[in-house]
């Protein structure tokens, strides 16, 4: 499972080990169902969206097909996590290799950035609804919106694609636990022990340079769009704006604030009990995919209308 070489002390590992419940590893099953549930939850949510786009004629506008690019992000993430996170927790099945911790690094990473992208697409797409409703679809035909879907996946491709490589080059001598139930990049290159300087600069540079403006674009969007809506006459007509928002807003607060979160616990939570840790590590994975289809399905009239249509026969 792993590779010693005894002429020195080196120990390259070929595996790591996911973590559960740290120190309770017989409770492990605790939090194997509520965590199944929520899987189920995100397939069926997702896919009950996207059927609905996609069947709904009326929905075939700008906004629910970015809507259908988020939902496609969520199945993503959670194919990515979710083999691992279930066998850690419900099999204890805690060993993996080396090769596929650094295809879920990838793929967990990969959707992340491309969920910030589609949000801040989303921000863009509702300006110019608000700003220019008349023009709203012909400012952006199908065929911008697949421009803008390929720019989004190539950003995160090529922005992420040396991150496996980066790792792939360390060699790892310590300890081969992770901190989570699945692999992320910095906890990952916190177990090599060789020099890591590279990977800190190379994730911050790419985290300030897109998840940063991603944060920066919004916030002006927004700024743009509460001017849009503060020089609207009729107040009926400012309510009805501003509604229109409040479920991307919700997107937004639930994709960054566990991610915010995670990253602070992360640096300065060291003192703070493991399983402190362990929550906001699932809270982070598991809880924006499940979220998002019940806010969009609850604060979007037509998408809650056809779901109610297709419950009753």
């Amino acid at each position: 499972m792993s590779t010693t070489s005894f002429n020195g002390s080196t120990v390259n590992h070929q595996t790591f080990v996911l973590v559960g419940i740290p120190g309770m590893k017989e409770r492990n099953s605790w939090v194997a169902f509520p965590l199944c549930v929520l899987y189920i939850l995100t397939f069926f949510g997702n896919l009950v969206v996207l059927f609905v786009i996609k069947t709904e004629q009326s929905l075939h506008e700008p906004m629910y097909i970015f809507l259908s690019i988020l939902a496609c992000s969520d199945l993503g993430s959670t194919v990515s996590t979710m083999p691992t996170m279930l066998g850690v927790y419900w099999f204890d099945a805690r060993e993996i290799s080396f090769t596929a911790c650094l295809t879920q690094m990838f793929f967990i990473h990969l959707f992340q950035w491309i969920e910030s992208a589609i949000l801040v697409a989303m921000a863009v797409d509702r300006f110019i609804a608000i700003r220019d409703p008349l023009r709203y679809t012909s400012l952006l035909p199908n065929t911008v919106i697949v421009k803008i879907g390929i720019a989004i996946l190539s950003r995160a491709c090529c922005l992420l694609l040396p991150i496996p490589f980066l790792i792939k080059r360390l060699p790892f001598c310590r300890s081969n636990v992770l901190s989570h139930s699945y692999c992320l990049h910095q906890d990952v290159m916190h177990l090599a022990c060789a020099d890591i300087t590279v990977n800190i600069l190379y994730g911050l540079i790419i985290v300030v340079s897109t998840l940063g403006l991603d944060v920066v674009v919004i916030l002006v969007s927004y700024i743009l769009i509460l001017q849009t809506v503060l020089s609207i006459a009729s107040h009926k007509e400012r309510l009805k704006a501003l509604n229109t928002c409040v479920s991307h807003v919700c997107a937004i607060l639930i994709f960054y604030i566990p991610m915010i979160g995670v990253t602070v616990v992360h640096r300065f939570g060291r003192h703070l009990s493991p399983i402190v840790h362990m929550m906001m590590a699932n809270v982070y994975i598991a809880v924006p995919p499940v979220l998002n289809p019940i806010v969009y399905s609850v604060k979007t009239k037509q998408i809650r209308q056809r779901i109610c249509k297709m419950f009753q026969y």
